[in-house]
């Protein structure tokens, strides 16, 4: 009975955690927002490509991270797979890219960007591969 009682008043006091929506969990999002500045990087700069296995096996790695925080499957493939999400993506990566000095038409920025990213050994970094 005693245990009975510990165990009601510990469920009682723990609170229910609640996901917020997948699109504002912010380990989500800045992940996917690095990968989305990495396709940016490799879109403009002609010594950078993509690192795709990479960058597949990142998306995995954060699928399974949303799984486990209890997002269903269907909630991680709408958002993924969203058109609207994607749009907000690219415009957060141009903002960001922006800031540091790139532009569009400006290939050299976008190559110093990336070639820094991979010297940090950053996210960005790990998905790209110089070609120089």
């Amino acid at each position: 009975m005693f245990r009975t009682i510990i165990l009601s008043l510990t469920l009682a006091a723990t609170p229910a955690l609640a996901l917020v929506p997948i699109n504002e969990n912010l380990e989500i999002r800045e992940k996917l927002l690095q990968g989305f500045i990495g396709d940016a990087i490799a879109d403009n700069c002609p010594t950078i490509e993509p690192r795709n296995l990479r960058a597949l096996g990142e998306l995995n790695k954060l699928r399974d991270y949303a799984l486990k925080q209890g997002y269903e499957a269907s909630v991680v493939r709408e958002f993924v797979t969203s058109k609207a999400e994607k749009a907000k993506f690219k415009a957060e990566a141009a903002d960001w890219l922006k800031a540091k000095g790139a532009e569009p038409g400006n290939e050299a920025a976008y190559c110093a960007i990336g070639e820094e990213e991979i010297v940090k050994e950053s996210l960005i970094g790990y998905l790209l591969r110089s070609t120089k």
